[in-house]
């Protein structure tokens, strides 16, 4: 298997993280003789100090030539005076809106081991395992008009969508519920919004097509509590930008971290990957980073670019069972058990690989 991968690490935590994440990768293919060959450019903050833009055209350029594009996080309080179109931010929608990936998708699942670290209670949490689809080119995100007028002191966004770019992650999300508890969850705002009364429309038109997949809608403010007080009634939740960006981030509870939530995005020309979390500056360099969000970022890169579902899974089963282990990184500390130390980011990658290649090593012999 051949697989040309872009690495754009960004700011703060996001090289620490993507390095250990590259280096579990590295592993998979030395074990299956894979070739995967890694380049680096800049995106973000970085790039503006470097380049004088979030997003240089050689790093656009290499996506678009890439197989795959992983990574780390965007984003420094040095930059936040900035206008919102020259933020590190805006590097990060920029590739999006290129790459054309219109799904994103946002695995949160409990790992029994952490669940002393939700504030939830363990009986509450345990079990949970929720697939997110995320529409990620649409809603106030990109939507025009937008403009911020300082000398009147207003400002304005647009939530927008087309029937076309709601039916689309609908399809994907259904497909996705199709094979996994044949369950979706549509939230919106429809007692309110135009736009979420399309999308409440459309989704419903869609579910025609899929008649083995049960479905539900729920107003987002609702759904907000409902993760709280019974995150494993849901199986694939789909909903537009914004609301997926706050909800899947809430479901970090689940997970015991932010740190633990990966994502891909696919639908365009070249899939993009990255884990949740953002840049976190103020532990960047001090190697308290959680590194398994990033690793396991890499597992969707096996999954969905690869093809090569079987080592996904066995990167995911070696993040599992290294926490069973004890092992933990500062965010997870909580929920350390005596005896075993916190592990650096490195040291937590390290752990990983080791189990991956234990893992592997034992199905092929």
């Amino acid at each position: 298997m051949k697989l040309n991968i872009l690495v754009v690490a960004g700011d703060g935590i996001g090289p620490e993280v993507t390095g250990e994440a590259v280096a579990v990768l590295e592993e998979i293919a030395a074990l299956g003789g894979h070739q995967f060959t890694f380049t680096e450019e800049r995106i973000g903050g970085v790039a503006i100090v470097q380049d004088g833009t979030p997003l240089p055209k050689e790093t656009l350029d290499a996506a678009l030539a890439s197989d795959a594009v992983l990574l780390g996080a965007v984003g420094g309080n040095e930059f936040n005076s900035l206008p919102p179109d020259k933020r590190p931010e805006a590097g990060l929608l920029q590739i999006r809106a290129a790459l054309g990936g219109f799904a994103n998708l946002r695995p949160a699942f409990a790992f029994k081991e952490l669940t002393v670290n939700s504030p939830l209670r363990p009986e509450v949490v345990d079990g949970s395992d929720i697939l997110f689809v995320r529409e990620l080119l649409g809603g106030l995100y990109f939507g025009q008009p937008r403009e911020w007028n300082r000398a009147q002191g207003e400002a304005w966004n647009t939530m927008r969508y087309t029937k076309d770019e709601v039916a689309r992650v609908a399809r994907v999300a259904f497909d996705l519920a199709r094979n996994r508890r044949k369950k979706l969850t549509s939230v919106d705002k429809a007692n309110v919004l135009e736009v979420s009364q399309l999308w409440r429309a459309t989704v419903n038109e869609v579910a025609a097509e899929f008649p083995d997949v049960a479905v539900e809608h729920q107003y987002v403010d609702a759904m907000a509590m409902h993760l709280m007080n019974r995150p494993r009634d849901f199986d694939v939740v789909v909903t537009e930008n914004l609301f997926g960006d706050i909800l899947s981030d809430e479901a970090a509870v689940i997970t015991g971290s932010l740190g633990m939530l990966p994502s891909a995005t696919i639908g365009g020309k070249v899939n993009l990957y990255e884990p949740v979390h953002g840049s976190a500056p103020d532990i960047a360099g001090k190697g308290l980073a959680n590194p398994l969000g990033a690793i396991l970022t890499g597992a969707l890169v096996l999954r969905h670019s690869a093809g090569l579902e079987a080592e996904a899974a066995a990167v995911e089963s070696a993040v599992r069972k290294v926490l069973e282990q004890g092992f933990r990184t500062p965010d997870l500390a909580r929920a350390n058990r005596e005896g075993f130390p916190v592990l650096s980011t490195k040291e937590m990658g390290a752990k990983v690989r080791e189990t991956v290649k234990e893992q592997l090593s034992a199905v092929s012999s």
